[in-house]
């Protein structure tokens, strides 16, 4: 059930937490009505969903925000949720926590102990429910690893003034014209911001901006501020679609007995000398384009256009491991010694870049 390589490597079970994220530790209960037509949804001659109707409104004349929604899905800010800022925006003690917990393939993270993920990425990857009445709103998120929920408190109270930390946090939210903005602190200190390993203290505050713009489809935008451990807040977008005839599954987190024999990390660190030899600009073949930089003790491989850049924590001086995919990243030398290409393994078959240019500096990570 853990997954392993045939590659020689010293790395033991090194993305075993990664594969158990996805398949050993969630049990999921099927649900009863997963096309059970939702009632008042507007539809076509045919019976599919009108997703472009107009926004539905409440009683009171503000949009209803009501429905089973999606993310935008993962390979984006849920992987890493500092994707656009730059080294010098993080707090060096947040920036050399992250790079540990790369080089550990995230054994120590919330989802091996059956601990709830991190609070952005129940927005991007998960089906969420929103409940909208008069003075609260309920948002029931179905969950990889469990199943959470969030009550937003649109009564006109205040945030608590010193809460009890919570890992959803508390949230109080107010509607500016059509726009819902919802404020949420109180924190613990316990969870990740993303999957790689971005930490944040209980100083971290959440703004959420939801605008449903048509009946099936609404854009949040989402700002991080916690002044302990970014320099500067900083926002990303989302955009999110309503799921119409649908239900959400249960997801309970489940044989957290098998969390001892996940053994991350690689107990490998290379010098900043080593690592700068294979920075530079490789070519799986014309037109797909991948980029090696670094950052601290770590690779950075970005493919094609997706900004998303994928840390490589080293496990020999020419094979890097991705704590996102579990792939295996195998460079290539000619007789003088220099960098040549690499072949990712992964995926069940191998892809071969080669080294098109020289070092690449001055990257976002």
């Amino acid at each position: 059930m853990l997954k392993t390589h045939n590659f020689g490597s010293r790395l033991v079970q090194a993305v075993a937490v990664l594969t158990a994220f996805g398949s050993l530790l969630v049990t999921e209960s099927p649900a009863q009505w997963l096309n059970y037509p939702t009632p008042g949804i507007p539809r076509a001659a045919d019976g599919t969903p009108n997703l472009a109707a107009p926004t539905p409104r409440t009683s009171d004349g503000k949009p209803d925000l009501s429905g089973v929604w999606r993310g935008s899905g993962a390979g984006s800010y849920d992987r890493n949720v500092a994707r656009d800022l730059y080294p010098g925006d993080i707090q060096p003690w947040a920036e050399a926590l992250y790079q540990q917990r790369v080089r550990d393939m995230g054994k120590e993270s919330p989802r091996a102990s059956c601990l709830p993920d991190p609070f952005p990425y129940y927005h991007l990857v998960d089906l969420a429910r929103i409940v909208q009445t008069p003075g609260l709103i309920v948002i029931l998120y179905q969950g990889t690893t469990n199943s959470v929920h969030r009550t937003v408190f649109t009564d006109g109270r205040k945030l608590p003034d010193d809460p009890n930390p919570a890992w959803m946090g508390y949230s109080v939210g107010h509607w500016e014209e059509d726009t819902l903005i919802v404020d949420t602190a109180g924190f613990n200190d316990r969870s990740w911001l993303d999957i790689e390993g971005h930490p944040h203290t209980e100083a971290l505050r959440v703004i959420e901006r939801f605008r449903r713009r048509d009946f099936g489809h609404m854009d949040l935008e989402m700002t991080i501020d916690d002044p302990k451990t970014f320099r500067k807040p900083f926002s990303f977008r989302i955009d999110k679609t309503l799921v119409p005839d649908t239900d959400l599954l249960e997801s309970v987190c489940e044989n957290d007995r098998s969390v001892p024999h996940m053994r991350g990390g690689t107990g490998t660190t290379l010098t900043p000398e080593i690592l700068s030899r294979y920075a530079g600009n490789y070519e799986f073949a014309p037109g797909r384009e991948a980029v090696i930089t670094v950052g601290g003790d770590l690779l950075f491989l970005q493919q094609g256009a997706n900004p998303l850049k994928l840390p490589l924590a080293p496990d020999s001086e020419t094979v890097f491991v991705s704590r996102t995919e579990g792939d295996r990243i195998e460079f290539t030398r000619n007789a003088e010694g220099t960098i040549t290409g690499f072949i990712r393994h992964g995926g069940g078959a191998d892809l071969t870049a080669v080294r098109k240019d020289s070092a690449v500096t001055g990257q976002k990570q």
